[in-house]
């Protein structure tokens, strides 16, 4: 849903990568995998109303939120080792999402390779390593230079300031203006596009002083329908960290919701495709 009030904004120079739930499908088997540890111990399906808090909080899978609701017969330890099995069993599984490829493919080559693309994902490099075993899976994420990959266990990512901190995402940039030829123009932060699928991600980006595009989920987009506008302006609060200053407008035109990667409308981005 673009905004009504959309302001004057440069051409997009950078595009930086959201990678669970938005490029490939992560989200539904952190589902299975969290189900088929609950239906093991006798507990139901994980609705959306419980994961939707939990998305993108650091540790949610197995946080105060999660555990009750649960109600396991189980030691939050035991949780922990059994989910970490399933996702070893699944997360070799995960496939891009519908138009990824052809969006950084897109990217790639736009107007003589002028915008430049950075990864900032919250998961650490042993679950990368897992959810890029396929080969389209991996080829699809080295389209973005390895280079300018930001991972959750970066250690230039200070502990305690992952999303919806502007952390990752401000290091994402900082990659990108480092590899830029001698005498480039540096990349400005409103000069970025961050593309997210979770609340806390559109936070991160809205607080780097980015613009964004918020690709939820349908089971998430339908818990916060109505709360829509809060979403792209960063003000839905879910993990409470100070600085509101960094914080958007209720539409102030520097995010949307789109459906999908799919159809991405380069033209509003002010990017050029050959």
């Amino acid at each position: 849903m673009p905004s009504t009030n959309r302001p004057s904004f440069p051409p997009v120079r950078a595009c930086l990568f959201d990678m669970d739930g938005l490029l490939i499908n992560t989200e539904d088997l952190y589902t299975e995998c969290a189900n088929a540890v609950l239906q093991r111990h006798g507990r139901p399906p994980m609705p959306w109303s419980v994961k939707a808090q939990l998305m993108g909080v650091p540790g949610g899978s197995n946080s105060d939120a999660f555990h009750a609701w649960a109600q396991l017969p189980i030691s939050r330890d035991q949780y922990r080792a059994e989910q970490a099995a399933e996702q070893r069993r699944r997360f070799p599984a995960c496939a891009p999402l519908p138009g990824a490829q052809k969006l950084l493919h897109d990217l790639r080559s736009a107007d003589a390779g002028v915008v430049h693309m950075a990864l900032a994902t919250s998961s650490e490099r042993r679950n990368y390593e897992l959810k890029t075993s396929r080969a389209d899976t991996r080829a699809l994420l080295e389209t973005i230079p390895l280079r300018h990959h930001v991972l959750g266990d970066d250690p230039r990512v200070r502990a305690g300031r992952g999303k919806p901190a502007p952390d990752i995402y401000l290091l994402a940039l900082e990659s990108l203006n480092a590899a830029l030829p001698a005498g480039a123009r540096p990349i400005a932060p409103q000069e970025c596009l961050v593309f997210e699928d979770s609340v806390l991600g559109v936070e991160a980006g809205r607080r780097a002083g980015m613009r964004a595009v918020w690709v939820p989920h349908p089971g998430l987009a339908a818990e916060y329908r109505g709360r829509e506008r809060e979403v792209l302006a960063g003000r839905i609060g879910l993990l409470s960290i100070g600085d509101e200053d960094q914080l958007g407008e209720l539409d102030d035109g520097w995010a949307e919701q789109l459906e999908s990667l799919e159809d991405f409308p380069y033209e509003r981005y002010g990017i050029v495709i050959p």
